[in-house]
């Protein structure tokens, strides 16, 4: 009988940490919580713990550590705060296994402390390929670690190649819904409103990779995170409008060949293939009917539409530090956005003020990622700061 794995979740409150905990009830005889790190939702958490009875656990700040063990009272575990607290519930070594599903490039830090002290890494933070590719997969190599893709996009690829060269592909196909504005024009989406673009039509998602959606920056994120998990390069890399949401992504090999992972649009599937691999779990999800679907359909991109699509592409050509400052900029840029600082259309704009001003410099450790994630920040919140004062974004 196989041995239970144990699991540290980055983001346990999140759609995606929800979702591994689900499947982790359903199978306990296969998975155990040994830590969680959550943000804010400290509620939600606390029920988690009462349920999955973790070692430790972490959140961003003491004042919520404090809180979280008034609550718990003698049931609380270890509880943490802080980065320290993330990276140490990350490295706990009780853990065979670390679901990296924080939001945005927090998740950095954690998840390469993590592959450091040889965990196994179920990655649904996508920003930390983003950032910091090639000091990441430097480090899986080096430490003899494996790296599953939990993005649907990217699991999906991941399952297409298995059982196949590498040398016989010759480009990855990531499908994009196209998000809740894919048949709006370009001009009527400078009226667009935060609670226009968090309505995705497919996926239920946080509020900040609902926007990317609707930007396709998150497109533009997983050409990216696809460059560094599969060794391709970006010319290599398509995206295709697939509105269906039912073909996740596919591989084209040198024979013409094309293979394809299909499903119904539920993040428990890559999740659970990651946590299990190389055996499936057998998931209580409705299977795929395509008996009554009349249609499947694919799309070039509008790139003048969705320019951020177009910006990840020049940030992966520029490399070094691009990036990084791309996604802080980005996320910067989405912030503003939801608070209705800046306009829709102004987020892609705000993100190329940023990459015009940036000195690229390769990438050679850690450090220097973060500071080019602080600049990339500040350069952003800059440019958002002079249109407020009347200035142009350019």
């Amino acid at each position: 009988m196989a041995s239970v794995k144990k699991l540290g979740i980055l983001g346990s409150t999140g759609s995606i940490g929800v979702s591994t905990l689900d499947i982790v009830a359903a199978f306990p005889e296969q998975f155990e919580v040994v830590t969680l790190t959550a943000g804010n939702n400290l509620a939600r958490l606390e029920e988690q713990i009462r349920r999955f009875r973790p070692k430790m656990v972490a959140v961003i700040s003491a004042d919520g550590a404090q809180q979280l063990k008034e609550r718990l009272g003698a049931d609380a575990p270890q509880i943490l705060s802080g980065v320290e607290g993330l990276v140490a519930c990350a490295c706990h070594e009780d853990i065979d296994m670390v679901v990296s599903a924080i939001v945005g490039a927090a998740g950095l830090v954690p998840t390469m402390s993590a592959i450091e002290t040889g965990k196994d890494i179920a990655l649904a933070n996508k920003e930390t390929l983003v950032t910091a590719g090639s000091l990441v997969t430097e480090a899986v190599a080096r430490h003899g670690v494996r790296l599953f893709p939990v993005d649907s996009e990217h699991s999906a690829i991941f399952q297409s190649l298995e059982g196949h060269r590498m040398d016989d592909v010759r480009r990855l196909i990531l499908t994009a819904s196209g998000g809740p504005f894919r048949n709006r024009m370009l001009a009527d989406m400078a009226s667009v409103t935060p609670a226009d673009a968090l309505a995705h039509p497919n996926w239920s998602m946080g509020r900040k990779i609902s926007i990317d959606s609707a930007t396709m920056m998150n497109k533009g994120l997983e050409v990216i995170e696809a460059r560094w998990l599969f060794d391709v390069p970006a010319e290599r890399i398509a995206v295709h409008i697939h509105p269906q949401s039912i073909v996740h992504s596919l591989v084209e090999y040198v024979d013409g060949a094309v293979i394809a992972q299909l499903g119904i649009p539920d993040m428990k599937t890559p999740i659970a293939y990651a946590l299990s691999h190389p055996t499936r779990l057998p998931l209580d999800l409705p299977p795929l009917d395509l008996c009554s679907m009349r249609n499947l359909t694919f799309d070039e991109p509008d790139l003048e539409r969705f320019p951020c699509l177009a910006l990840a592409y020049e940030a992966l050509a520029m490399g070094g530090t691009a990036p990084a400052v791309l996604n802080a900029a980005n996320e910067i840029a989405v912030d503003a956005f939801l608070n209705e600082e800046i306009a829709f259309l102004d987020i892609a704009r705000v993100i190329r003020a940023a990459l015009q001003g940036l000195e690229v410099k390769p990438l050679e450790h850690i450090d220097q990622v973060l500071r080019a994630d602080l600049w990339g920040r500040k350069e952003a919140r800059r440019f958002i700061d002079a249109r407020g004062e009347g200035a142009t974004v350019c």
